[in-house]
């Protein structure tokens, strides 16, 4: 199904649920349906690219955070709430990623028993080598947005991000 699709089937939709679950509020409930489809469509458009690399998004993404930390090394845990992936999922992405050799895993300094994973030369040279695959498929996913547009979405979603995090202290 295309976005369009999805965007019509919330459109063919909201009224109906709105009727049957009168306690949701409507106008929030459309804007979690809409995310939820964005991060799909988002991971549907990514999917492909990745594929062709033989990489996944989330592999890609952790091996970037990597790259960028000034230690070349996170935890675990790190890497899931950076990566935006639950703990689980990243374990497996750690496991395929060493297979590959492109991280480590060793034994924390502090604790031993928390493991912390460094980024190798080999998975630098992966990142450097894919990134420019990756640049056009980043800058065309949001073609369809102005820079003011863009500048927009990204302070409504930031704020949406925070508002997620206070939303569970209430």
């Amino acid at each position: 199904m295309r976005g369009i699709e999805r965007l019509r089937s919330v459109e063919r939709t909201t009224e109906p649920l709105a009727k049957a679950l009168p306690e949701l509020p409507k106008q929030q409930t459309i804007l979690v349906r809409l995310v939820r489809i964005a991060a799909y469509g988002l991971g549907d458009y990514f999917g492909g690219v990745f594929d062709e690399l033989g990489l996944t998004e989330h592999s890609y993404h952790a091996l970037c955070v990597l790259v960028a930390s000034d230690k070349g090394s996170a935890s675990p845990s790190e890497l899931s709430e950076l990566v935006g992936t639950s703990r689980p999922n990243m374990s497996k992405v750690i496991v395929t990623l060493e297979r590959a050799g492109y991280i480590s895993r060793k034994a924390g300094k502090l604790d031993g028993r928390r493991s912390v994973v460094e980024i190798t030369k080999l998975g630098e040279q992966v990142v450097s080598k894919v990134t420019p695959s990756v640049a056009g498929p980043v800058d065309n996913a949001f073609s369809g947005l102005n820079d003011k547009e863009q500048a927009e979405l990204d302070r409504l979603l930031r704020k949406a991000i925070v508002s997620f995090d206070e939303a569970k202290f209430r």
